[in-house]
């Protein structure tokens, strides 16, 4: 197996992807509001654009998790790639935004990349050096996501529909290159049943002891992390008048810090602590921040609550890494599609209920209500962690 490419590619791809995303997001409200006419109608199409985007991850995710254990990675990471590519340029070409809903449907679709992405690096990884390779990936998402708005600002200023392009040509050169240097992890099991029914994969993967709480905990996870990311900007504009490039420079220096804490430090600490603790102190740590940025009277509060943000990422490395030790070689696409389908149900309900919430408590004393919510949630995942019986190596260490 030739390791060291394959997760080179795997960092390059998931670096990509973000780097595509951040490009994008300056430009969709003005891209959407181009093509309805109204600001209003622009964000009522992205609402519901986005959303069709999470409903057909969900319903995707689990059957492209169990493709990948059938076919083999490969070829299910480089048809995810492909689509991303396509809904990037629909994006550009689009005279509708019914058009965009339609690609960006098909995109989600085919979102298998974390999904197989994940399986991947516990195929090629050892499992003590799963939390280390996991932390290098969340360190390529904070990077691409770092230079992606900057850079996709400058592309807009030219045109409103060159970074889609930009996008689409990122996503459709990473295919290319993962035909020519990415091997096969794991030969595909013919054996695997593929199933169109994406709940029954999720209900099964809940009805395991230990799969079913770290499936759990990721999920409640997953809400607490999507409420910070929709509303955090909305909290500090409201709460302390900050401007758009004091926002910039805050979320770029808190990226580029997360990415090269998770670069360095994940490993180091995962392999000290174990996984199970690593991911227990995380989840708190993040509980921790969101409801310290909820309560924040000051701006150097912020600052310092960005900075115990940090434990966070170590959590969820450490949090994949348990979970791909506790799934059989056989099935970790068909776990991680499941883990990844949850995931999408929060990415299709939490932004409009976190949103709405944020606009009902803006009118009463404490705008930062979602955020206790949300630490709430974090915690809950926290809790569920902590109750889940250690990985078996965990549990040697401590004898």
């Amino acid at each position: 197996m030739r390791r060291a490419p394959a997760l080179s590619f795997l960092l390059v791809t998931v670096f990509v992807d973000m780097l595509g995303l951040g490009l994008i997001v300056p430009i969709t409200p003005a891209l959407l509001t181009a093509l309805t006419g109204d600001p209003a109608g622009g964000a009522r199409w992205a609402g519901w654009i986005q959303s069709s985007y999470g409903l057909l991850q969900f319903l995707a995710a689990p059957v492209l998790g169990r493709a990948a254990d059938r076919y083999g990675r490969r070829p299910v990471l480089l048809l995810s790639l492909s689509c991303l590519g396509v809904d990037y340029l629909a994006h550009a070409t689009a005279p509708a935004a019914g058009w965009l809903l339609a690609f960006h449907a098909l995109a989600g679709a085919c979102a298998g990349t974390t999904t197989v992405v994940d399986a991947y690096v516990a195929d090629v990884t050892a499992p003590p050096a799963r939390a280390r390779a996991y932390g290098l990936l969340g360190a390529a998402f904070a990077l691409g996501f770092t230079a992606g708005p900057a850079l996709g600002g400058l592309l807009g200023a030219v045109d409103v529909r060159l970074p889609f392009v930009a996008a689409a040509a990122l996503a459709l050169a990473n295919v290319a290159y993962g035909l020519f240097v990415l091997p096969e992890s794991r030969p595909g099991d013919r054996t695997t049943a593929l199933s169109a029914r994406p709940a029954f994969a999720v209900l099964d993967v809940l009805r395991r002891p230990v799969l079913g709480r770290l499936a759990l905990a990721r999920g409640a996870a997953d809400v607490a992390r999507i409420t910070g990311q929709v509303l955090w900007t909305f909290l500090v504009v409201h709460r302390f008048g900050w401007s758009t490039a004091h926002l910039g420079l805050v979320m770029a220096a808190s990226a580029l810090a997360g990415a090269l804490f998770q670069a360095l430090a994940t490993g180091p600490v995962v392999r000290r602590l174990g996984d199970r603790r690593a991911a227990v102190l995380g989840g708190a740590a993040g509980a921790l921040t969101l409801a310290g940025t909820a309560l924040a009277s000051a701006p150097w509060e912020v600052y310092v609550l960005q900075g115990l943000g940090l434990l966070g990422s170590i959590g969820g490395a450490a949090a994949r890494s348990w979970l791909s030790r506790a799934t059989g070689d056989d099935e970790q696409g068909t776990v991680q599609g499941a883990v990844t389908g949850i995931g999408a149900l929060a990415d299709t309900a939490v932004p409009a209920a976190a949103s709405a919430l944020f606009a009902w408590s803006l009118a009463g004393p404490l705008p930062g209500l979602p955020f206790l919510v949300a630490a709430a949630f974090a915690a809950a995942s926290a809790l569920l962690l902590a109750a889940t019986p250690a990985p078996p190596e965990a549990r040697q260490a401590q004898l």
